[in-house]
């Protein structure tokens, strides 16, 4: 299957897009997280859009506004929603055999998928390790540093290095309040509003040992998700790669995807 570059407008800029074609009608949507590349890290968007394609699925990636090669200002993942419309309809215009789309993003492009989706007009999500926990600077979300101390506390070798003196009190103590903090729940209040008024088919993917997979395990299970929890299955890899980079952890995420596109 061929590989295309192309470009399409958005607000007046112009975006970087690349294209694997396949005769397939239902077609794979990947957002990028952060301010990463379409390649994605590791070269793992890539690798994993050609291994689609090669399955009979086409798969578009693009670089939002002032990320790669796209123009204009870069405003981060919450400021990106003119950015994913413009993108499906890049993505239908190219592949007109194309009827269903399923997005996929990891991070806070799975935050952005879950937040406007709807406008885009996306018929399925496949949301991996979403952002649900407002940025604090470079603490890891509070759900992760309780997970990492009760992890701890079970290690008598932990036990064994604090009476020798061979752990840093003041880290220690950083860390006790931050587990101590109540999460902020604006972003996770948004996302699940977006997904309660949507009846999109979803799934969420989370790397079971990653701090960002960890706080969002944590906002599920929170109130705000009670109107979606039931519908929307949470699927779990026991891995602590953020990008589902090692081997083993990018079978898992293609064999994923591949249920999801059917």
């Amino acid at each position: 299957m061929a590989r295309r570059l192309i470009e399409f407008p958005c607000a007046g800029e112009r975006l970087a897009a690349t294209l694997d074609e396949a005769p397939g009608s239902t077609g794979l949507l990947i957002v990028s997280g952060g301010n990463e590349l379409r390649i994605g890290a590791h070269r793992g968007m890539a690798l994993l859009a050609q291994r689609i394609a090669a399955g009979g699925w086409p798969v578009f990636r693009y670089d939002r506004r002032g990320i790669g090669d796209s123009t204009g200002e870069n405003r981060g993942f919450a400021d990106s929603g003119a950015d994913l419309v413009a993108a499906t309809a890049a993505f239908r215009a190219e592949a007109p055999g194309v009827s269903r789309i399923l997005g996929f993003g990891n991070c806070d492009a799975a935050t952005t998928l879950a937040l406007f989706h709807q406008a885009a007009g996306i018929d399925a999500l496949l949301l991996a390790n979403p952002w649900l926990v407002e940025s604090t600077g470079d603490t890891p979300p509070a759900a992760a540093v309780r997970a990492r101390y009760a992890e701890r506390l079970g290690d008598p070798a932990q036990w064994l290095r604090l009476l020798r003196g061979q752990v840093d009190l003041r880290k220690l103590a950083r860390g006790l309040r931050t587990v101590t903090q109540a999460a902020p729940t604006g972003l996770a209040e948004r996302v699940a509003e977006a997904l309660a008024g949507s009846h999109v088919p979803a799934t969420l993917l989370l790397a079971r040992r990653d701090n960002t997979a960890i706080a969002c395990a944590d906002a599920w299970r929170g109130r705000a998700f009670d109107a979606v929890r039931s519908r929307i299955p949470m699927l779990e890899h026991d891995t602590a790669s953020h990008s589902f980079a090692r081997a083993p952890d990018a079978e898992w995420l293609h064999a994923r995807v591949r249920e999801a596109l059917g």
